[in-house]
């Protein structure tokens, strides 16, 4: 599969993947911005803005559940890739550096996640 099919292109409030799809692809922000979203009826709560050189999806990519929240693009002519399952296992495999740096960014959420619940559970 050449790289082009694996970008795709996404203006304002278009939705890239909706929370409890199944999916097992990983996507990196190429330009544009990106909001990984809890949507709750009519609500949206945005978790975190994500921009150029970022990633997201990558629960999904490791271990096969529903996606945990819905990415949505948040500016015009958004493009992200698609690292598809096949993909990251052989660049965590071949590139010790990328493993690295999904495990960076996978503790940096969890324990800022960590700190919101704690907050939460520390202020009823």
């Amino acid at each position: 599969m050449t790289i082009e099919k694996c970008i795709n292109e996404f203006d304002v409030d278009d939705v890239i993947f909706e929370e409890g799809s199944t999916g097992r692809e990983l996507f990196v922000v190429l330009d544009g911005k990106v909001e990984i979203a809890k949507m709750n009826g009519g609500n949206k709560t945005i978790i975190v803005s994500l921009g150029k050189g970022e990633f997201f999806g990558e629960m999904a990519v490791i271990d096969g559940s529903a996606r945990s929240a819905t990415a949505i693009a948040a500016a015009p002519h958004t493009r992200v890739m698609r690292i598809n399952h096949a993909r990251f296992v052989y660049l965590v495999s071949q590139q010790p550096a990328f493993a690295l740096m999904v495990m960076d960014a996978l503790s940096k959420r969890l324990r800022a996640s960590n700190a919101v619940t704690y907050r939460a559970a520390a202020n009823p």
